[in-house]
This record gives C-alpha cells, sequence and structure tokens, in this order.
C-alpha cells in the first residue's frame, strides 16, 4: 500500500517532495497526467473525469489516500468524487480509500482556522480589512472556491483572484527563467492594479507555481508572507493520519513517478527544483 500524489503536470511535485520529508518511510506512487496537462483552461466535466481515472490508476498502483496535489482538480472535481464515486469504490476495492485535496489545508492555513469553523456574523462591522492575493489558473478562479470559503470564515480577510492562463504550462515545459519572470511579472503588476495596492499576503494557487515560488517572492514587495501549499497539506496530512490509522500506507520507502504522457527525463528546471535527475515511467 502507499500514499498515491496525482497531478496534471510536475507541479503536484512540490507537494509530494513535502510529503516524502515528512513520511520518510511510507511508500509513494506520484502520477502526471501530462498527457492532458494542463487542466487550468478545461471544462469541469473534462476535470472530473480525467482527475478520476487518475485515482483510479493509483488506487490500482497500491494506494490507499490520493492527495489531489492540483487546486483545479481540488477545486472542481474533490467534492463531486467524493460523494458520488468514492462509496462505490471503497465498496468495489473491499479495502479503505480516499481521496483528499489541497484547497481546505491552504485555507486553514491563509485564515489560521480550522476547516469546521464559521465565522460569526452578528458582531461589529469591519473598519479593516486585509488583503489576500491568489495566483491560480482560470478554472480555479472561475469556481471561486478561495473567495467563499475563507469569506465564511474571516469577514476581515479579502479576497483577489489572479488567473494566470498558460503559465502552468510554461513551467511543465521548462521555459526559460527570463520568460517567466516576465509573466510573473505581468500578473503580479495586474493584481496590484485590481487591488490599488499590492496584497499583504499571497497564495501560489497552483502547485506549479512553487517551482518558481522565490520568482513570485522577489516580483512581490520585500517580505510579503507567502502561504506555502506543501507545508499547509503536509501539516493536515500529519493530522489526518493521526485520526486514520487504519489505512495502510506501505513502510519500504517506495518511490514511484509515473505518467499518461512521455516517459523518461523531465525537464531540467524540474530537476534543479527536485535536486537530482527525475525520470517517469509509463503509468
Amino acid at each position: 500500500m502507499a500514499i498515491g500524489v496525482f497531478d496534471s503536470g510536475v507541479g503536484g511535485l512540490t507537494v509530494h517532495r513535502e510529503l516524502v520529508r515528512r513520511f520518510p518511510e511510507r511508500d509513494f506512487v506520484y502520477l502526471a497526467d501530462q498527457a492532458h496537462a494542463p487542466y487550468g483552461g478545461r471544462g469541469g466535466e473534462e476535470i472530473v473525469d480525467l482527475t478520476r481515472a487518475g485515482c483510479e490508476r493509483l488506487f490500482d498502483a497500491g494506494a490507499s489516500v490520493v492527495v489531489l496535489a492540483c487546486n483545479t482538480a481540488s477545486a472542481i472535481a474533490l467534492r463531486r468524487l467524493q460523494q458520488t464515486w468514492l462509496p462505490g469504490e471503497r465498496a468495489r476495492r473491499g479495502r479503505p480509500v480516499n481521496v483528499l485535496g489541497i484547497i481546505v489545508p491552504t485555507i486553514e492555513a491563509a485564515t489560521g482556522l480550522p476547516w469546521e469553523y464559521e465565522a460569526d456574523r452578528s458582531g461589529e462591522k469591519i473598519e479593516a480589512l486585509e488583503i489576500t492575493g491568489v495566483f491560480c489558473t482560470a478554472a480555479t478562479a472561475i469556481s471561486r472556491v478561495y473567495e467563499i470559503e475563507i469569506d465564511k470564515r474571516r469577514q476581515d480577510l479579502a479576497v483577489f483572484c489572479e488567473p494566470c492562463p498558460g503559465l502552468a504550462g510554461l513551467i511543465e515545459l521548462g521555459a526559460p527563467p527570463e520568460e517567466l519572470e516576465v509573466v510573473i511579472g505581468d500578473h503580479v503588476d495586474a493584481l496590484r492594479r485590481r487591488i490599488g495596492r499590492h496584497p499583504d499576503t499571497a497564495i501560489l494557487g497552483c502547485t506549479h507555481y512553487e517551482i518558481v515560488a522565490p520568482v513570485f517572492a522577489r516580483l512581490l514587495p520585500e517580505g510579503t508572507p507567502v502561504i506555502h501549499q506543501p507545508t499547509a497539506v503536509a501539516d493536515a496530512l500529519e493530522r489526518y493520519f493521526a485520526r486514520h490509522p487504519d489505512y495502510d500506507l506501505g513502510a519500504s520507502g517506495r518511490r514511484d513517478f509515473l505518467t499518461t504522457g512521455k516517459p523518461g527525463p523531465q525537464s531540467e528546471m524540474v530537476s534543479q527544483f527536485w535536486g537530482a535527475p527525475l525520470s517517469f515511467a509509463q503509468a
């Protein structure tokens, strides 16, 4: 058995790397759906179908828990899969299996509040607002999941999403650093113009963006706090496994990397981020 990590491409490696650090003895299977990456510009039903297929493949590979290390899949597909597909999948496989997302841990980290908390709206009027900027894919922005869920918990925290179409694809292909800096700079400036100032905090709401987190940090005002999804997800998963010791996660330190796309070495950018050359096998 193992922990499965799923993404449309290489962005989920940012979460995977942190999970391996947190659970070094556990077995892991990573699946990149590179044949269909990126997901950000696809329709909702297609995202649901692709995410379900990826989870099925990871369960077939022995995963007990699959982490959707993709904001788009978490925003669009997760609830549907949990409510309408997973009950039958558990019965069919005859063992505990689950699919978890990365947006809940991110919102908990951004608000400093547990997911179950809801704000009391009967109190005094909020005079000062803190602003969080979310850089994300178009599909995640359209879902409005960050605006809706953060507003439920924090009336004093306003959210502005900046969709970055094409950025995940550039990172996936290993675009030159100077090209990425121009594109990211345009989005940082676009968000500043929409808000009227820079945000107080930022969320990199696509795991691909974490690969180039230093570029975002350099282009935002110095010292701007950035919510890092890999750390938030690892913290949440640690708590989850403490509550659910019934999951068999393996203990041999196995590391498998699969892709629906072209197998073999990944880009130089990915290798630099990972700290060593990384090659995927055919899913």
